[in-house]
């Protein structure tokens, strides 16, 4: 067993802990509702993927991963189904990554999850504390996400 450190750890840290429990919650939950082969790298990719599509070179840049390795990633998530390619509206020779089908499914389950745990998470630390975390890690967005 590792010993807990005595000094204060940094709001990086403290913010990953609970979407790192988030994340492995999604994970066993879509598991248990039969897609147990998405792995977190490719939901990781998924999760940036915008309604209408997003395009290769733009989820490899919110994902902060080349543009090999977000390829990689969704050409697993298309070979099981969970994405397609399709032509971009706007740049004939672009093709935007969009949600197929199944990965519909997997959103749906992903919000319901999500939903839950914020739940729980506003029941252990009450309406009030939730609603300023929620204010001020909003107002930390606007200098730390370019993507906002």
């Amino acid at each position: 067993m590792v010993a807990e450190s005595k000094e204060r750890q940094n709001l990086g840290l403290l913010c990953f802990y609970p979407y790192r429990a988030l994340e492995a919650r999604l994970l066993a939950e879509l598991a248990v509702a039969g897609f147990d082969d998405i792995t977190l790298a490719q939901g990781r990719i998924a999760a940036r993927i915008g309604p209408a599509g997003t395009r290769l070179t733009d989820l490899a840049e919110q994902a902060l991963v080349t543009k090999q390795t977000a390829g990689y990633l969704v050409d697993q998530l298309e070979k099981a189904s969970y994405v397609r390619r399709v032509p971009d509206p706007t740049d004939a020779r672009a093709r935007l990554v969009q949600m197929a089908e199944r990965g519909q499914a997997v959103v749906a389950i992903a919000r319901r999850v999500e939903a839950e745990v914020e739940a729980e998470w506003t029941a252990h630390l009450g309406g009030e504390a939730t609603a300023q975390l929620r204010a001020t890690l909003e107002r930390l967005r606007e200098i730390t996400d370019p993507h906002r």
